[in-house]
């Protein structure tokens, strides 16, 4: 059955996005577009770094083939289930500038946004060492190879990555416009090396690489370098897991700048996703095909060769004609996979397009790095979460530059560049970014377990219980590398996290810790008070006049359908006598059902005072909370913005905020969950189409997943005849029939009977009066089998709409109907949005 509301005005939507279906990740566009092959273009340029080029192939040496494709395939589940968390993330709502701190502090609030936002700035500007001493590292390798040392081997990558950061901070003041294109430049060039290096793999060896260990393919070196040959300090799984994290933690790179996608929520998470693929193919390739063409130790020495077969030659080289025995047993070679940082540059066909591809890839992370670095700082600076670091929010110029956050982050780059140790570096920034990886999952399962009706990702290719997993597996990961440093890390996010918690800053983006502590305040009555109102948090809460609980238990058990575990609850009872009744019996009789509800009754004279006391019973009790949602009537209502109404295959039929949100709550229940929902809007014959791609485009930002949408051009339409005179019948006895009455018998009657309805009266709300008759064969056509209908009330005003005419509209609406129906009314204010914030 469809479902139906009414709502003739809507808010204006968001601009509308390309490609946008309805709801849910199942309308996300199948082909990629320019937006999302950018934010691709980001992430494999971020992931394709210093560690594919210069310690890959190191790493397969020491690992062999088979535990490296184990460490790339555990590194890529952890950035695949983050990339998961960021892409559920970074759909819910619509997405602005700001990355990854923006994305998740608005979708889920300050106390996890800043404790991430902290923690991932300053894994970035220690990023930029990372990549920068890559950089120094191969500068160096080539001065020593044309005999032009600086100093000496270690101080010359210092001084090298000092000079290299200080461009690139300069690069970085002086504008980023050209900053985009430079990034296509920088991927063609890894391109081409990448293409570069596997013809160098095809072609036969020369002599001088074969005196440096490459051989071309070979099934013997293969089968040798499949199994580890640990070796140095580094010599570990672990150690080597270390080593390579870092290489696969650029996936964050597309979110960072959301500001610049065309459509952030379809190209954020198809472009990390596709990024996350095929850096992962590229890494397992490389790693396969070095191993089987290169042997693990080589002297480089041209004179080096033996006649094969010869019995004083130790080793697999032996057999093509090249004796690395006396080196490989003193475990001095300076050429060979495992001692050569170099090897694919020497694999190559033509070893200055390896050269190019790692200036392309390690320059072009570090800058993104440094600017990273210091736009979350200046975000995070800007949002005053924390004390003392406001002096580094201050932007400059008309693009508002964060000069201060990009000195900050200099000086933390220059500091660990310092170190001068590739190996060194590389394992703490895994630390940091295993710690921001488990944050960000664990940030996805809280918003998740919480259940909170502003957490309506439309990606839905996440799990709870997978970001869950992927939280727990980066933590122990990050004990496994350095116990001392995970526990570090950790008390410092704690502190953070609870810093929020405590000072509780001036922003009110939604959040899912709020939406947590108000499941606990269902538990415990309490807390209510102090959690912020916001659309994202909102829930249905209802005063239900049930009178006794168990005197109306079919009303009690519909209302709890969708507010249990959920949503506040309050039975009310208005007792007409002197002598108060005892409620603890009632109460008990709610939780032996599990219905999580309160009991709340008054005294009072009649109904209506009664209810009129009740409700500012229950205001005075949950301050603005239950006093902006309250419900009145024997039935539920509640807060929306627009008009609208339901039914239970469900239907609606000008909608509004509240009848949209009502039907998603109880689709989550199963009883429910199998029920469609259809959407009918009146309209203009001759604009259906464009009306409902309006209303799709609407809905899709709403992410409440309806099944089809309907656009009825006869909607207003005069209703049937038949149909006229029964309503005429039925407000014949409430008419005061004053047309040719004097002015004093009119007064009289009017005195003695306020309710009746005068001949002004009618004609004034004619048209309404109308348009419910129409309403009502509306829902007769499209709604009789449905399960459910929930119609908004129409407006009914003091003073110019008498009581027995507003019950007569109320009647005609759902005369005949035989689903069960629900009536409700809003009060003007937003329950649903499509923002972040």
């Amino acid at each position: 059955g469809p479902l139906h509301s009414r709502a003739a005005k809507a808010p204006s939507p968001c601009p509308k996005a390309p490609g946008h279906g309805p709801l849910g990740v199942s309308f996300l566009p199948l082909v990629q577009d320019d937006s999302s092959l950018s934010s691709q273009i980001r992430c494999m340029l971020n992931i394709w770094g210093v560690i594919l080029y210069l310690r890959l192939p190191w790493i397969t040496a020491q690992a062999g083939i088979v535990l490296t494709w184990v460490i790339i395939l555990l590194s890529v589940t952890v950035t695949t289930i983050t990339g998961l968390s960021i892409s559920a993330i970074s759909t819910n709502g619509k997405v602005k500038s700001g990355g990854t701190y923006f994305l998740i502090s608005r979708s889920l609030g300050p106390e996890l946004g800043g404790s991430i936002g902290l923690i991932f700035a300053f894994a970035n500007a220690v990023a930029v060492a990372m990549h920068t001493v890559g950089f120094a590292e191969t500068v160096r390798d080539l001065l020593q190879e044309y005999g032009s040392p600086i100093v000496d081997p270690t101080n010359d990558i210092r001084i090298i990555g000092v000079v290299t950061v200080t461009v690139l901070l300069a690069i970085s003041l002086a504008g980023m416009e050209w900053e985009s294109k430079a990034q296509v430049l920088f991927f063609l060039v890894i391109m081409v090396s990448f293409a570069n290096y596997f013809v160098g793999t095809l072609i036969p060896p020369s002599q001088e690489k074969a005196s440096k260990g490459f051989f071309s393919y070979r099934g013997d070196i293969f089968a040798q370098n499949l199994v580890p040959d640990w070796r140095g300090v580094d010599g570990s799984f672990f150690g080597m897991f270390s080593i390579f994290f870092p290489s696969a933690t650029g996936i964050l790179a597309g979110a960072n700048i959301s500001g610049d996608l065309k459509d952030p929520a379809v190209a954020i998470p198809k472009g990390t996703l596709m990024a996350i693929f095929w850096t992962t193919f590229s890494y397992l390739a490389i790693s396969a095909t070095i191993g089987s063409c290169v042997v693990r130790d080589a002297s480089g020495g041209l004179n080096d060769t033996v006649v094969p077969g010869s019995s004083d030659c130790e080793g697999l080289a032996c057999g093509y004609g090249w004796n690395f025995t006396e080196c490989s047993q003193k475990r001095n070679c300076h050429y060979g996979l495992i001692n050569y940082y170099q090897s694919m540059s020497m694999v190559s066909g033509f070893a200055p397009l390896i050269t190019a591809g790692i200036f392309g890839a390690t320059l072009s992370s570090a800058l993104a790095c440094l600017v990273s670095a210091a736009k979350v700082f200046q975000c995070l600076c800007e949002d005053q979460l924390y004390p003392l670091i406001g002096f580094f929010g201050k932007g400059y110029g008309k693009n508002n530059e964060p000069v201060r956050g990009y000195l900050l982050s200099y000086v933390i780059a220059v500091a660990f560049i310092l170190i001068a140790e590739l190996n060194t570096i590389a394992p703490i920034i895994s630390n940091f970014f295993l710690c921001s990886y488990a944050l960000i999952n664990f940030s996805c399962f809280h918003a998740s377990i919480t259940n909170s009706p502003g957490w309506r990702p439309s990606f839905h290719y996440y799990n709870k219980w997978v970001a869950l997993f992927g939280a727990v597996i980066s933590v122990v990961i990050m004990f496994l590398l350095t116990w001392w440093a995970a526990l570090i890390a950790i008390a410092v996010v704690i502190f953070l996290l609870l810093y929020v918690l405590y000072k509780k800053p001036e922003v009110n983006w939604g959040s899912s810790v709020q939406a947590g502590s108000y499941n606990l305040a269902l538990s415990y009555s309490v807390g209510l008070n102090e959690v912020e109102e916001h659309i994202k948090n909102y829930r249905p809460q209802c005063l239900v006049l049930t009178g006794p609980p168990n005197f109306r238990p079919a009303l009690v058990d519909f209302v709890g359908t969708f507010t249990r575990n959920l949503s506040l609850m309050i039975c009310g009872h208005v007792i007409i006598v002197k002598l108060r009744l005892i409620s603890s019996g009632h109460t008990k009789w709610l939780n032996k059902r599990k219905i999580k509800a309160f009991y709340s009754d008054v005294i009072a004279e009649d109904l209506r005072s009664g209810v009129q006391i009740l409700i500012q019973k229950i205001q005075r009790q949950q301050s603005n909370t239950v006093s902006q949602r309250r419900q009145v009537g024997d039935g539920a209502a509640g807060q929306a913005g627009f008009d609208g109404l339901l039914t239970p295959v469900m239907h609606l039929l000008f909608w509004q905020g509240l009848t949209l949100l009502i039907p998603y709550l109880l689709g989550r229940k199963k009883r429910w969950n199998k029920c469609k929902i259809r959407v009918f809007v009146g309209g203009q014959i001759n604009r259906m189409d464009e009306e409902r791609k309006a209303i799709i485009s609407l809905l899709s930002k709403f992410r409440l997943g309806f099944h089809e949408v309907h656009v009825l051009p006869d909607i207003n339409q005069k209703p049937r005849p038949e149909h006229t005179k029964r309503f005429e019948d039925m407000i014949a006895p409430f008419r005061l029939n004053d047309g040719f009455k004097d002015e004093a018998t009119v007064n009289e009657m009017r005195r003695d009977c306020p309710w009746k309805i005068s001949d002004e009266e009618i004609n004034r709300n004619k048209m309404k009066s109308l348009r419910q008759v129409r309403l009502n064969e509306v829902l007769l056509d499209f709604s009789r089998d449905a399960a459910l209908i929930v119609i908004t009330l129409p407006i009914g005003r003091k003073g110019k709409c008498p009581s027995s005419l507003y019950m007569a509209w109320l009647e005609t609406l759902s005369q005949d109907l035989r689903p069960p129906v629900i009536l409700t009314r809003g009060n003007q204010e937003n329950v649903l949005t499509f923002y972040c914030q």
